[in-house]
């Protein structure tokens, strides 16, 4: 759009290149406007009024949500469920109860326009990062990723050690612990329940446990217990902090939780409790985005397919009954069939595992 001051300044050059002999499409073209457009401007009081555009009056599309619709869709946005849930988890969590109002972006549009929309939480804008090497999950018990992380105590210099074990494939926490101390047995014991807890000595292929290069994952007595188990150990390259990118997501995840003490913990049971119930959340009520919107507790007991089936269905219905509404296909609702960690270039994961639904999540 060119402001009228623009336009004149241009059509003035026009004109004055063209009284001095030169052809009109060519000054134009110079110009950088079409010769068309300049004979619309002097048609149409162009020059004097300017462009008319931001000041037309448009119809409402007849496919709209009514008052009605858009005043329901904020009430339910604001219930208490749902009150510091984005539009992208209520939409999945909705259809879960069998309830269809709009879509992702028509909720934010209209929380936008009521003032809805603000940042909320101390998160900042997430940042690409390179890709490094590659393991690919395509089914439960394939792949784990563990990590320790320092969860603060009131008294200022000391911390609380909490340990995770991750599931790639559903995402599922299988195996957390807390202690005041960091200790190679914490590690040794964690992983044990997590395999006891998993079944997997009874699996032909046994997990890859994936960490970082810390003393404590490396250690003598930590690899003797994977060793005894038939876990093998895989660790992050030297010199790269972000090759256990799926662990490191988790532990943001947790501290910026709501419920997260920002003043610190009192005591270790106190910490012993915050886990525990992150954990419940996390794997039974949390809907993740990284697998369709279901929770990581309904993917490890494959119950994922059967949900976003369900998804679909709706999806469609709620076509068919406003088939204006809709530009082009519903939703995908396909369930994500393997999960890479640190995926490499795609030659290389096809290679791998002889599967292109793979979902691209790098590092």
């Amino acid at each position: 759009m060119i402001l009228i001051e623009d336009r004149r300044s241009l059509a003035l050059d026009i004109e004055t290149a063209h009284s001095a002999g030169a052809r009109l499409r060519l000054a134009c073209e110079v110009a950088g406007i079409d010769e068309r457009t300049l004979q619309r401007w002097k048609a149409h009081a162009g020059l004097v009024k300017g462009d008319g555009r931001p000041q037309a009056v448009r119809p409402t599309p007849s496919h709209a949500l009514s008052q009605n619709e858009r005043l329901k869709l904020l009430s339910v946005a604001n219930e208490p469920r749902f009150e510091s849930v984005p539009p992208a988890r209520i939409v999945p969590m909705l259809a879960d109860d069998g309830v269809y109002l709009a879509s992702e972006s028509t909720i934010s549009r209209v929380l936008r326009a009521n003032n809805q929309t603000a940042h909320r939480g101390r998160a900042k804008a997430p940042h690409a990062k390179r890709p490094p090497t590659t393991h690919i999950a395509t089914a439960v018990r394939q792949v784990w990723c563990w990590d320790m992380t320092y969860l603060p105590a009131t008294v200022v210099g000391r911390w609380f050690h909490l340990y995770l074990i991750l599931d790639l494939y559903s995402r599922k926490i299988v195996g957390w612990e807390v202690h005041d101390t960091d200790h190679s047995d914490h590690a040794v014991h964690l992983v044990r329940r997590a395999a006891l807890a998993e079944g997997i000595a009874c699996l032909a292929v046994k997990p890859v446990l994936h960490g970082d290069n810390g003393s404590t994952l490396k250690a003598t007595t930590v690899l003797a217990m994977l060793n005894w188990l038939g876990v093998k150990p895989s660790y992050s390259r030297p010199r790269v902090s972000d090759d256990n990118a799926y662990a490191e997501a988790l532990f943001r995840t947790a501290k910026y939780r709501p419920e997260f003490p920002l003043n610190g913990f009192a005591d270790l049971e106190a910490a012993r409790t915050w886990a525990a119930g992150f954990v419940q959340w996390y794997n039974v009520e949390h809907r993740h985005s990284g697998i369709q919107y279901v929770s990581p507790a309904q993917r490890h007991a494959g119950e994922d397919e059967a949900i976003l089936a369900a998804r679909h269905t709706l999806y469609t219905q709620a076509r068919e009954l406003n088939p204006a509404r809709w530009s082009g296909k519903t939703r995908d609702w396909t369930p994500i069939r393997a999960v890479t960690l640190n995926p490499e270039r795609d030659c290389v994961i096809k290679a791998y595992s002889g599967n292109n639904d793979i979902q691209q999540l790098a590092a």
